[in-house]
């Protein structure tokens, strides 16, 4: 019942899913690539970031109708530091999206994450982005594709138990497609790449983290405005969630893009708390993302 309320609420008025904006940085090579510093050569850049635009908002990425107040806020930002080509590019890309919070004006981030080492992708400005799931048309586009499915996955999961789950697999599909000995980022040898991201949210083992992205939004967040104590309990109930998957495996990717992205908001949430609240979420965080500790210092721990 939960996952049909949670998903009645896209059916009304027709739209696509997402509100994307994309940047695309060229500074870096009008600085370092004299070989294309035309003028022509910079309205590619100003044609990528429309291209990439068209590409996620004007796409079907569901069968479900968004009205546009409930359409999916989101980011792509390339900052580009390599052009070997005219066609051939590579940089740095973060992908962020957010998630609005009932009966309120507020967003949270749900998602925001710096890919690890350089991008690299063609880009031809009188080409079409093409995207299949089954094929390879493109690093660009097959990337942009997963991240789009990953979103739609976590964003679902907020939602209801379980809801992300055809999107997960339609991010698996699309790492199935790529030639992963070819390009980088799809494969296994790193733990930090679009592989794992897909993984983490398939694997069984950390459906600690799925629950988590239910019980921190839809029962937490959500609920803030009309009983704040147990919209807090739901918080730490997706921490102690997290806590699960850690003791699985301390290193899950998307675990710590979730901590990441809410650590400022759970020291927010928790500051005006009981002292026996704020020591439950330090532990927490301690054993989930040590790094991140150092944030709570001035919670009541005793």
């Amino acid at each position: 019942m939960l996952i049909v309320l949670a998903l009645c609420m896209f059916r009304s008025v027709q739209g696509q899913e997402f509100r994307c904006s994309v940047t695309v940085n060229s500074q870096k090579l009008m600085t370092t690539t004299q070989q294309y510093g035309s003028e022509n050569d910079k309205k590619i850049f100003e044609t990528m970031k429309q291209a990439i635009e068209d590409f996620v908002n004007g796409r079907r990425w569901t069968n479900m109708e968004f009205q546009q107040q409930e359409q999916i806020e989101c980011s792509f930002s390339l900052i580009l530091n390599q052009r070997s080509s005219a066609t051939d590019f590579a940089g740095q890309l973060t992908v962020q999206m957010k998630r609005p919070v009932f009966n309120s004006s507020y967003t949270t981030g749900l998602f925001n994450y710096m890919e690890q080492g350089s991008f690299a992708f063609s880009f031809n400005e009188s080409q079409p982005l093409d995207f299949d799931l089954n094929n390879f048309y493109g690093e660009l586009s097959s990337t942009i594709g997963f991240y789009c499915y990953v979103m739609l996955g976590i964003y679902f999961d907020s939602f209801s138990p379980g809801g992300g789950d055809a999107f997960y697999q339609l991010a698996q599909q699309v790492v199935q497609a790529v030639d992963a000995s070819r390009y980088s980022g799809w494969d296994t040898r790193s733990n930090r790449n679009r592989y794992w991201f897909m993984e983490n949210h398939t694997n069984s083992a950390y459906q600690g983290l799925r629950e988590a992205y239910y019980s921190y939004h839809r029962l937490g967040l959500d609920m803030m405005t009309k009983d704040q104590t147990k919209a807090r309990q739901a918080i730490l109930a997706a921490l102690q969630s997290l806590r699960e998957v850690s003791q699985v495996s301390p290193n899950v990717l998307a675990l710590q893009q979730f901590v990441d992205v809410k650590i400022q908001e759970i020291v927010s949430i928790f500051t005006p708390a009981p002292p026996a609240e704020q020591k439950a979420v330090y532990e927490l965080i301690q054993e989930i993302s040590p790094i991140n500790v150092v944030k709570l210092k001035n919670f009541n721990t005793k």
